[in-house]
């Protein structure tokens, strides 16, 4: 700790601080732009100055270490005029449209300027105008009002890893812009639109739409991914006007990806509002007690299916598991790709946590995953460990293109299970002698016919102070584990007199399913689709937020993600309708006691800061009948901006997904 004098108190304070940072602990706040707390100090906005006692002038507070009894004046007459002077210089150029600028109203340029700047201007020249940039379908550009604090900059090339912006010319025609003209190609692109502290960069799907303070805010969790990050939801009336992250250090600090931040659109863009009965004409519209009198009927007289997977929440999965209890019914797990028919394998109730990343670990091993699609967030963390640090990553499984160096080391099933054993030598040896090696599973295992326990039991065998996460692409995959749900098998289909589709993707595997399947088929989904039509009821579900729920990530973390908008149209809870199936009401205790254990472990838990690895004991056992597969091992998802039916309804996704593939082309056109 060292001595300071802040206007004339004194404080103790660390001694590996700049003066900002200092002064910002002590309750004084001095204004910046290009500073900010997840980059590094660049120093080239000057608005930060402040006078120290026996220098010849104001220094950059941001970029000056403290000293011992140094004297600190942060509100000066030498400092008030210097920030006067620099707010003039960079007004000089910037246009004044803030009445039609999307950043008004949230603007630093524009709260500073009124707190610190002056009353006229000494400059009479023309301002000047810069060329706006294309960074593709989610960021707009009016680099006339950049002020060149460089922030876009850093974070390209620090967290994002994409060397896309960079800083042109020099002195008066100074411009931020892309060394090539392409697309802004990263999956958490969109946070350089809050990073930017003035309107040059603005969200495209937002634009023109609402003003801050027409805005209510709601806090969310993202549910495109495992990592479950932060949400804060801004909505005007009944309509969502943006999405943006809110801080949570525990799990995605102040980044979100692309999916989490613009696939909102999907939310009103082909839904399922209306229910619908087939007959010989065709669809007729119904009503909510025709659907629960026809349902209730062959519920508790035939047998009947109910196929779900990981996009359920906790509730509706528990509520569920119950119906099964009181009717002729069972509940599965959507078919895996590539499994043994009778197979009931998945991976998850693993041991990991985000906060582990940060262990003293020299080696991670990603095994089956490309982990800047399925993570985009959980990858930025790892690249930042790994530019930081002594930090090797290894890749067990197929190439792919990487934001960071990564050691790939193409394996099949065998080849990994001979590594695990210890029989490869070149790897093992990282793996046996590091403290707390990282293992990153990707989703793609559990259609190799891999079992969890055996992957467990052979990571740990290998050292066992490895700390193993579990990349899955549904939010609540570790619902499924913790109701010990089992794969739908062609046994459970050919007993089954109905089946109900429950909240799933459009995918070939189902639609396989569905036509093979000649009974009553139910399709329970907030989105229509091909297969909808195919079905003999649509039923209309409300989305994650328009509904409470309760969802486990990929560290058995419960979020709670809250109820936002009504629903639309006749669209319900899937647990309302299990409620009247039951004939019962949602605080009926015998209901409650049947699955207490659950919800009684949530309320104990801290939603946000609380870990528990309570999932370990619901792992599933070992079936001979798995079936390993030879071929190398990669990654199931290919297409980031489409991973599940809420990102593939967005016409934001899509237009990114047409973008990416249009980069990922050998006639890539380079200049426009």
């Amino acid at each position: 700790m060292i001595k300071i004098t802040v206007n004339g108190q004194d404080f103790l304070v660390k001694s590996n601080l700049s003066i900002l940072e200092a002064c910002k602990y002590v309750g004084f706040t001095i204004p910046r732009f290009c500073y900010h707390e997840t980059l590094s100090v660049a120093g080239n906005c000057r608005m930060c100055l402040v006078e120290v006692i026996n220098t010849p002038k104001p220094i950059a507070s941001c970029a000056t270490p403290l000293m011992n009894n140094m004297k600190i004046m942060v509100d000066s007459p030498l400092v008030k005029k210097a920030r006067e002077n620099i707010l003039e210089a960079l007004l000089a150029n910037h246009p004044l449209d803030c009445p039609i600028c999307d950043q008004a109203g949230e603007c630093d340029l524009q709260d500073q300027t009124k707190i610190f700047g002056g009353n006229f201007s000494k400059y009479f020249f023309s301002k000047r105008g810069v060329e706006d940039k294309y960074c593709g379908p989610l960021i707009k550009t009016i680099m006339t009002r950049c002020i060149h604090c460089t922030r876009c900059v850093r974070f390209n090339s620090e967290i994002a890893g994409v060397e896309y912006l960079g800083t042109l010319n020099r002195g008066g025609v100074t411009e931020i812009g892309g060394y090539l003209s392409n697309s802004f190609n990263s999956e958490i692109s969109g946070n350089v639109i809050d990073l930017c502290p003035v309107g040059a960069l603005t969200a495209k799907p937002y634009s023109f739409k609402a003003r801050p303070w027409e805005l209510r805010i709601s806090e969310s969790v993202d549910t495109s991914d495992s990592l479950g990050s932060n949400l804060l939801v801004s909505f005007k009336e009944s309509e969502i006007a943006r999405i943006l992250p809110k801080v949570n250090v525990n799990l995605n600090d102040s980044i979100i990806s692309d999916k989490a931040r613009f696939s909102y659109d999907s939310f009103k863009n082909q839904r399922a509002l209306k229910l619908f009965k087939k007959s010989i004409n065709g669809f007729n519209k119904t009503d909510w007690s025709t659907l629960l009198e026809d349902v209730d009927s062959l519920l508790y007289n035939k047998k009947s299916t109910f196929i779900v997977d990981g996009e359920l929440d906790l509730k509706s999965l528990s509520l569920l598991k119950f119906l099964s209890y009181k009717s002729k019914s069972q509940i599965k797990i959507r078919t895996k790709p590539g499994l043994g028919r009778n197979s009931n394998s998945i991976i998850g109730g693993l041991n990991g946590k985000i906060s582990d990343l940060m262990l003293s670990s020299q080696y991670c091993f990603l095994i089956s995953t490309n982990i800047r699609l399925e993570n985009a967030v959980l990858n930025s963390k790892i690249r930042l460990k790994f530019l930081n640090s002594d930090f090797t990553v290894f890749s067990l499984g197929q190439n792919f293109k990487s934001n960071f160096g990564i050691n790939f080391i193409n394996l099949n099933i065998k080849g990994l299970l001979m590594f695990l054993e210890g029989k490869d030598s070149l790897l093992s040896i990282h793996a046996v002698r590091c403290k707390n090696p990282l293992f990153i599973l990707g989703n793609s295992l559990s259609s190799r016919g891999l079992l969890a326990e055996e992957l467990i039991k052979s990571i740990k065998y290998v050292n066992n102070s490895s700390v193993v996460v579990d990349i899955t692409k549904s939010c609540n995959s570790n619902g499924l584990i913790l109701n010990n749900f089992s794969s739908v098998s062609a046994a459970d289909l050919e007993s089954s007199d109905n089946l109900f589709f429950v909240d799933l993707d459009d995918t070939f595997e189902i639609s396989k399913i569905l036509s093979k399947f000649s009974g009553k088929t139910f399709w329970f989904n907030t989105h229509g689709s091909l297969l909808a039509a195919k079905s003999d009821f649509i039923v209309p579900l409300a989305s994650f937020l328009e509904d409470e729920k309760i969802i486990l990530n990929l560290e058995q973390r419960p979020q709670k993600v809250l109820k936002i908008l009504p629903p639309l149209g006749d669209a319900r809870p899937l647990s309302q309708f299990v409620y009247a199936l039951l004939n019962i009401n949602s605080s009926n205790t015998k209901l409650n006691s049947s699955f207490n254990f659950i919800f009684e472990l949530v309320e104990k838990l801290n939603l946000f800061n609380t870990y528990n690895s309570f999932l370990l004991k619901f792992i599933l056992k070992k079936n001979s009948n798995s079936i390993v597969s030879l071929y190398p091992i990669k990654s199931s998802l290919e297409d980031f901006y489409r991973s599940n039916k809420t990102t593939k309804n967005s016409i934001v996704m899509s237009k990114c997904s047409q973008e990416s593939r249009k980069l990922a082309t050998n006639f890539n056109k380079i200049f426009s």
